[in-house]
């Protein structure tokens, strides 16, 4: 039994239709359905699919750990060795054809053996032969006289000290997805930050100066902590929320 085969079967078993399995783990019915034909392009590589599959048997009752292994087993690039990987790159093919080497090839490069031997022990003796010279460099110490010493003026406190305890504060967000996956869109002085999903499980952190917006596509299943200090949820399942948090 493939894969595929397997989740349409949990999804069954469990009496749900595909249209009310993707609303719950908030997915396409059409990538459901790409799931259970053993079609898991669609999710966007091994990271989005092996998400997709924790929820699913998360909310089927499943064994996680195996339909993991059955994942990784069938699709998953990291399972295949590396000596398969590179016999499709044709980077392991092993050439049959035998090169003789020529005998000319060989007197050639025996003969440049020697030249260099013979120059390197040339060069050894001419360095042996080279009488060695010693200069003996004699410097005149003149006395000098010790500095008189200067009285030191003393340190004044600094008068910049308002400056040294003026701290910017600055706004901390935390998201975390407690009870479901949501689409989070955050954006911090007119730059989108991170834009794409957060699983169950997950959680960002984010920090900006003055103020940080955020889009929450599933606000009711996301905890957000603002300053350290727990907010209460924005809104319900899958309800889509826009807010603002400015600094005080």
């Amino acid at each position: 039994m493939t894969l595929g085969e397997f989740l349409q079967q949990v999804r069954e078993n469990a009496g749900l239709s595909v249209d009310e399995l993707a609303h719950i783990v908030n997915l396409r019915p059409g990538l459901i359905r790409a799931m259970e034909s053993n079609d898991f392009l669609p999710c966007g590589g091994d990271t989005y699919a092996r998400g997709h599959i924790r929820n699913i048997a998360q909310i089927t009752g499943s064994n996680v750990l195996e339909l993991l292994a059955l994942y990784d087993a069938e699709h998953s690039v990291d399972s295949r060795s590396i000596h398969s990987q590179l016999v499709d790159n044709n980077a392991a093919a092993i050439r049959s054809e035998n090169r003789k080497l020529s005998w000319k090839v060989l007197v050639g490069a025996s003969l440049s053996i020697v030249l260099l031997i013979g120059v390197a022990q040339f060069a050894i003796s001419a360095i042996d032969s080279e009488p060695a010279t010693t200069s003996i460099v004699t410097e005149e110490a003149t006395p000098t006289k010790s500095p008189t010493p200067s009285p030191t003026a003393s340190a004044s406190p600094s008068t910049n000290s308002s400056d040294a305890s003026t701290v910017n504060q600055q706004l901390t967000l935390s998201i975390a997805a407690t009870r479901g996956n949501s689409n989070i869109d955050v954006v911090i002085g007119g730059v989108h930050v991170y834009k794409g999903p957060l699983f169950q499980g997950e959680s960002k952190s984010f920090a900006g100066e003055t103020s940080i917006s955020v889009f929450l596509g599933n606000a009711g299943d996301l905890d957000l902590t603002l300053n350290g200090e727990k907010l209460a949820p924005l809104g319900d399942r899958n309800q889509e929320i826009r807010k603002t948090f400015r600094a005080k």
